[in-house]
């Protein structure tokens, strides 16, 4: 057992729109916490694994391009592989925790 401090806390982004921290990785998954300050830009790109996000604190909406909806505390968001998406519209900082499956950047890109 571990218990993993600071995951899904709020950490203000250091000298960029977005701020992402792994805080735990084994070869089937990863964790980390990924923040958007209010007002920030989100400009990841699509990833080779699947993808949960939890809302931890703040608002936004997340934009697929087959649909946008609205997101806040309490959320859960699940994300295929190679989809495309991003946080628009972030009105309050949006902290995400963030579960990857397997572990983030350890397929092999498809490009």
């Amino acid at each position: 057992m571990e218990i993993i401090e600071g995951a899904g806390t709020w950490s203000p982004p250091a000298g960029g729109a977005t701020d992402w921290v792994e805080q735990l990785r084994t070869p089937d998954l990863s964790v980390g916490t990924y923040c958007v300050p209010a007002g920030g830009r989100d400009d990841q790109s699509p990833h080779t694994e699947d993808e949960i996000y939890v809302v931890t604190a703040g608002r936004a909406k997340i934009a697929t391009p087959d649909r946008t909806a609205e997101v806040g505390p309490g959320a859960v968001i699940f994300v295929p592989a190679g989809e495309e998406h991003r946080f628009v519209d972030v009105t309050e900082d949006l902290t995400l925790l963030v579960v990857f499956g397997p572990a983030y950047g350890s397929r092999a890109s498809e490009a």
